[in-house]
């Protein structure tokens, strides 16, 4: 898939801002997060399940996914398994990861237009923070939001209420752009506007029963509805051709 080219930077107003999950959105991280999921399971002695089905869980906050997959859920169990996935994930999981394609020239054409973007993820931030220095896309973003160790900000919904405050930002200005059904949730729960990529671990069906406002399969759909929302948001004439992804 090829990236996004920009034909000429058009700057906008600074109000607009674009929030980007990470993974699955950003970047793909299957081989770490279903290796580091498996290794919590072996190690508190349960039966792990097959690779798609732990790949499936991609997204949503670590206590869900085992919550809903270990058959003695106790909030000891988990709390365990956690602790468990997170050993292995600090030391090599979080590595174990790539950048979609196409990504990278989605982000361009973002700032080119002069908007914000941050990343707003459930991943604890000391981790999100880590994976866009190393595979060379914190520079794209102004800040980088995420949970903390201790669970605070996990929900979406909760985390973008607190960058809307952080950053003084008008949820009518506001897109939230994720691949599963909490992004779209969150967004909601705000009143900023969704946009869900296809290219991640939510299915089309997901981000179309949870609502999403828009749901695109390529980057310059992508763009296209941004360049559709922020200018009627913001007033702004925006319409720099955009190429094919």
């Amino acid at each position: 898939m090829s990236t996004t080219p920009v034909a000429e930077a058009v700057p906008a107003p600074r109000a607009a801002l674009v929030l980007f999950d990470l993974d699955g959105t950003l970047t793909d991280p299957r081989e770490g997060i279903v290796a580091s999921l498996r290794f919590a399971f072996e190690a508190i002695a349960a039966t792990a399940p097959d690779d798609d089905t732990l790949a499936a869980c991609i997204g949503p906050p670590l206590a869900d996914t085992f919550g809903k997959l270990l058959p003695d859920p106790t909030p000891e169990r988990v709390e365990r398994a956690i602790a468990f996935y997170r050993e292995r994930f600090s030391e090599t999981g979080w590595s174990e990861n790539e950048v979609y394609p196409h990504v990278p020239g989605l982000l361009a054409a973002i700032g080119a237009r002069g908007w914000r973007s941050h990343v707003a993820t459930s991943k604890p931030t000391v981790f999100a923070d880590r994976i866009t220095r190393h595979f060379a896309l914190r520079d794209h973003f102004g800040a980088v939001y995420g949970s903390e160790l201790d669970g605070t900000r996990s929900a979406k919904g909760d985390l973008l209420a607190h960058i809307l405050e952080a950053e003084a930002a008008h949820p009518a200005r506001t897109v939230m752009i994720g691949d599963r059904r909490h992004d779209v949730e969150g967004a909601k729960a705000v009143g900023a506007t969704s946009i869900g990529v296809t290219w991640g671990y939510g299915p089309r069906d997901e981000l179309e029963r949870a609502g999403a406002d828009f749901v695109c399969d390529s980057a310059a759909d992508v763009l296209a509805c941004l360049e559709s929302v922020l200018s009627v948001a913001t007033g702004s004439g925006v319409g720099a051709a955009v190429g094919a992804s």
